[in-house]
Protein backbone atom coordinates (compact mmCIF):
# COMPACT_ATOMS: atom_id res chain seq x y z
CA UNK A 1 0.00 0.00 0.00
CA UNK A 2 2.84 2.40 0.85
CA UNK A 3 4.35 1.72 -2.58
CA UNK A 4 1.06 2.59 -4.29
CA UNK A 5 0.95 5.95 -2.50
CA UNK A 6 4.55 6.69 -3.41
CA UNK A 7 3.80 6.01 -7.05
CA UNK A 8 0.68 8.19 -6.97
CA UNK A 9 2.55 11.29 -5.76
CA UNK A 10 4.83 11.72 -8.78
CA UNK A 11 1.85 11.16 -11.07
CA UNK A 12 -0.17 13.89 -9.35
CA UNK A 13 2.83 16.26 -9.43
CA UNK A 14 3.20 15.69 -13.16
CA UNK A 15 -0.50 16.35 -13.59
CA UNK A 16 -0.28 19.59 -11.60
CA UNK A 17 2.77 20.69 -13.60
CA UNK A 18 0.98 20.06 -16.87
CA UNK A 19 -1.92 22.24 -15.70
CA UNK A 20 0.30 25.32 -15.35
CA UNK A 21 -0.78 27.92 -17.88
CA UNK A 22 1.90 29.30 -20.23
CA UNK A 23 1.14 32.84 -19.04
CA UNK A 24 2.49 31.87 -15.59
CA UNK A 25 5.89 31.33 -17.23
CA UNK A 26 5.74 34.85 -18.67
CA UNK A 27 4.79 36.29 -15.27
CA UNK A 28 7.82 34.55 -13.73
CA UNK A 29 10.08 36.20 -16.33
CA UNK A 30 8.56 39.63 -15.64
CA UNK A 31 9.23 39.19 -11.92
CA UNK A 32 12.80 37.89 -12.43
CA UNK A 33 13.59 40.97 -14.52
CA UNK A 34 12.03 43.23 -11.88
CA UNK A 35 9.61 44.81 -14.35
CA UNK A 36 7.46 47.43 -12.64
CA UNK A 37 4.94 48.36 -15.34
CA UNK A 38 2.85 46.28 -17.71
CA UNK A 39 0.82 48.15 -20.31
CA UNK A 40 -1.92 46.16 -22.00
CA UNK A 41 -4.97 46.20 -24.20
CA UNK A 42 -7.45 43.66 -22.79
CA UNK A 43 -6.84 40.28 -24.43
CA UNK A 44 -8.55 36.98 -23.69
CA UNK A 45 -5.39 35.03 -24.58
CA UNK A 46 -3.27 36.89 -22.03
CA UNK A 47 -6.06 37.35 -19.43
CA UNK A 48 -4.39 35.14 -16.78
CA UNK A 49 -1.14 37.13 -17.16
CA UNK A 50 -2.96 40.47 -17.03
CA UNK A 51 -4.87 39.36 -13.92
CA UNK A 52 -1.63 38.24 -12.23
CA UNK A 53 -0.06 41.64 -12.95
CA UNK A 54 -3.11 43.47 -11.59
CA UNK A 55 -2.96 41.41 -8.36
CA UNK A 56 0.79 41.89 -7.89
CA UNK A 57 1.69 44.74 -5.52
CA UNK A 58 5.03 45.41 -7.24
CA UNK A 59 3.73 45.72 -10.81
CA UNK A 60 1.62 48.57 -12.07
CA UNK A 61 -0.83 47.20 -14.65
CA UNK A 62 -1.84 49.96 -17.04
CA UNK A 63 -4.89 49.42 -19.27
CA UNK A 64 -4.68 51.13 -22.65
CA UNK A 65 -7.31 52.28 -25.12
CA UNK A 66 -4.97 51.64 -28.05
CA UNK A 67 -1.72 49.72 -28.36
CA UNK A 68 0.61 52.52 -29.40
CA UNK A 69 -0.09 54.35 -26.11
CA UNK A 70 1.85 51.58 -24.40
CA UNK A 71 5.04 52.49 -26.24
CA UNK A 72 4.90 56.03 -24.86
CA UNK A 73 3.99 54.80 -21.38
CA UNK A 74 6.92 52.39 -21.30
CA UNK A 75 9.35 54.92 -22.80
CA UNK A 76 8.40 57.26 -19.96
CA UNK A 77 8.80 54.45 -17.43
CA UNK A 78 12.30 53.75 -18.77
CA UNK A 79 13.25 57.42 -18.52
CA UNK A 80 11.98 57.32 -14.92
CA UNK A 81 14.15 54.32 -14.06
CA UNK A 82 11.60 51.51 -14.40
CA UNK A 83 11.16 48.86 -17.06
CA UNK A 84 8.02 47.19 -18.28
CA UNK A 85 6.36 45.14 -20.99
CA UNK A 86 3.64 45.74 -23.55
CA UNK A 87 0.97 43.02 -23.94
CA UNK A 88 -1.05 43.04 -27.15
CA UNK A 89 -2.52 41.01 -30.01
CA UNK A 90 -1.06 40.85 -33.50
CA UNK A 91 -3.94 42.99 -34.78
CA UNK A 92 -2.59 45.87 -32.68
CA UNK A 93 0.88 45.79 -34.19
CA UNK A 94 -0.32 47.87 -37.13
CA UNK A 95 -1.24 50.63 -34.68
CA UNK A 96 2.30 50.62 -33.23
CA UNK A 97 4.58 50.72 -36.27
CA UNK A 98 5.10 54.50 -36.43
CA UNK A 99 5.44 54.87 -32.66
CA UNK A 100 8.13 52.16 -32.52
CA UNK A 101 10.55 54.68 -34.01
CA UNK A 102 10.92 56.30 -30.57
CA UNK A 103 12.38 53.35 -28.64
CA UNK A 104 14.27 52.05 -31.67
CA UNK A 105 16.04 55.35 -32.44
CA UNK A 106 16.57 56.23 -28.77
CA UNK A 107 17.86 52.71 -27.93
CA UNK A 108 15.24 52.27 -25.21
CA UNK A 109 14.50 48.70 -24.22
CA UNK A 110 10.99 47.51 -25.00
CA UNK A 111 9.61 44.02 -24.52
CA UNK A 112 6.40 43.22 -26.39
CA UNK A 113 4.42 40.03 -25.81
CA UNK A 114 2.20 39.53 -28.83
CA UNK A 115 -0.52 36.89 -28.98
CA UNK A 116 -1.19 35.95 -32.57
CA UNK A 117 -4.57 35.99 -34.23
CA UNK A 118 -5.26 35.22 -37.87
CA UNK A 119 -3.40 31.93 -37.87
CA UNK A 120 -4.39 28.38 -37.03
CA UNK A 121 -8.17 28.00 -36.74
CA UNK A 122 -9.00 31.70 -37.11
CA UNK A 123 -12.61 32.45 -38.00
CA UNK A 124 -12.45 36.25 -38.17
CA UNK A 125 -11.34 37.47 -41.62
CA UNK A 126 -10.35 40.89 -40.22
CA UNK A 127 -7.58 39.22 -38.20
CA UNK A 128 -5.89 37.64 -41.23
CA UNK A 129 -4.13 40.57 -42.99
CA UNK A 130 -2.24 41.98 -39.99
CA UNK A 131 -1.41 38.51 -38.73
CA UNK A 132 0.18 37.60 -42.04
CA UNK A 133 2.25 40.78 -41.95
CA UNK A 134 3.09 41.06 -38.23
CA UNK A 135 6.60 39.61 -38.25
CA UNK A 136 7.62 41.29 -41.51
CA UNK A 137 6.28 44.68 -40.37
CA UNK A 138 8.12 44.49 -37.06
CA UNK A 139 11.38 43.38 -38.66
CA UNK A 140 11.10 46.09 -41.33
CA UNK A 141 11.27 48.82 -38.68
CA UNK A 142 14.11 47.17 -36.74
CA UNK A 143 12.36 45.12 -34.06
CA UNK A 144 13.96 41.81 -33.09
CA UNK A 145 11.31 39.10 -33.37
CA UNK A 146 11.29 35.77 -31.54
CA UNK A 147 8.49 33.24 -31.82
CA UNK A 148 7.00 30.58 -29.54
CA UNK A 149 4.72 28.03 -31.16
CA UNK A 150 4.37 25.66 -28.21
CA UNK A 151 3.38 26.36 -24.61
CA UNK A 152 6.57 24.66 -23.42
CA UNK A 153 8.72 27.21 -25.27
CA UNK A 154 6.94 30.38 -24.13
CA UNK A 155 8.85 30.90 -20.87
CA UNK A 156 12.32 30.39 -22.33
CA UNK A 157 11.52 32.51 -25.37
CA UNK A 158 10.24 35.41 -23.26
CA UNK A 159 13.29 35.06 -20.98
CA UNK A 160 15.63 35.29 -23.98
CA UNK A 161 13.69 38.28 -25.32
CA UNK A 162 13.78 40.07 -21.96
CA UNK A 163 17.55 39.57 -21.77
CA UNK A 164 17.97 41.02 -25.26
CA UNK A 165 15.65 43.94 -24.54
CA UNK A 166 16.94 44.98 -21.13
CA UNK A 167 20.61 43.97 -21.33
CA UNK A 168 21.19 45.12 -24.91
CA UNK A 169 18.73 48.05 -24.96
CA UNK A 170 16.71 46.74 -27.89
CA UNK A 171 13.08 46.49 -28.94
CA UNK A 172 12.10 42.81 -28.93
CA UNK A 173 8.76 41.20 -29.69
CA UNK A 174 7.76 37.65 -28.80
CA UNK A 175 5.06 36.30 -31.08
CA UNK A 176 3.03 33.59 -29.36
CA UNK A 177 1.43 31.42 -32.02
CA UNK A 178 -2.31 30.87 -32.16
CA UNK A 179 -1.85 27.15 -31.52
CA UNK A 180 -0.61 28.15 -28.04
CA UNK A 181 -3.26 30.79 -27.44
CA UNK A 182 -6.11 28.81 -28.98
CA UNK A 183 -8.72 29.99 -31.41
CA UNK A 184 -11.99 31.69 -30.62
CA UNK A 185 -15.38 30.52 -31.78
CA UNK A 186 -18.43 32.67 -32.30
CA UNK A 187 -21.62 30.65 -32.46
CA UNK A 188 -23.55 31.31 -35.62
Amino acid sequence: MAQAKAKAKPKSRAKAGAARHWTADIFDVLKRHNLKQVAYVPDTGQAPLIEACIRDNEIRAIPLTTEEEGIGVLAGAHLGGEEGALLLQSSGIGNCINMLGVPIECRMPLLMIVTMRGEWGEFNPWQLPMSQGTQAALEAVGVIVLRADSAERVGETVAAAAKMAFDAGRVVAVLIGQRVVGHKNWDR
